[in-house]
């Protein structure tokens, strides 16, 4: 399934992006997960953009503001990803019940893959440090699960 954003629902996302970057910045924050400080803006933006998606595909409003460690998205998380083939990350600190949905794509267009809960995701056959140094449970898309039972 695509889901597609608008121009207006873009912005709107872009700027939800910006703002974290600037709180951030003016936090001093570290990225999380050894992330590096390469694409920080670019991560913030996408990572809006693709909450955004995940909030019209699923019929919820999103207000865009969050607090740290609250879900993304009603009471569900989200994982952008810019690749279509790329797993579903998932890391230790993540609510053992909450369930996260995978998106890939970029630029308002993203492609929904289904999700797991995260409990379910973290299980040895899944840990891996593709990057290295920046170990995580990576879930196939494969075992993913059907989006409409959820």
């Amino acid at each position: 399934m695509i889901i597609k954003l608008s121009l207006a629902e873009m912005q709107i996302a872009a700027q939800v992006g910006i703002q974290r970057q600037i709180q951030n910045l003016k936090n001093g924050a570290v990225p999380a997960y050894g992330a590096g400080n390469k694409n920080d803006w670019q991560l913030h933006i996408e990572g809006a953009l693709g909450e955004m998606a995940l909030a019209k595909h699923l019929g919820i409003y999103w207000d865009g503001k969050g607090n740290m460690r609250a879900p993304d998205v009603g009471d569900v998380d989200v994982r952008t990803r810019s690749k279509h083939t790329y797993d579903l990350i998932v890391h230790d600190r993540d609510d053992d019940g909450r369930f996260i949905y995978l998106l890939t794509g970029g630029n308002g267009t993203y492609r929904f893959h289904g999700g797991i809960c995260a409990r379910d995701a973290k299980h040895e056959r899944y840990w891996k440090d593709p990057a290295g140094g920046r170990p995580a449970y990576f879930v196939p898309q494969s075992d993913l699960q059907n989006p409409t039972t959820q």
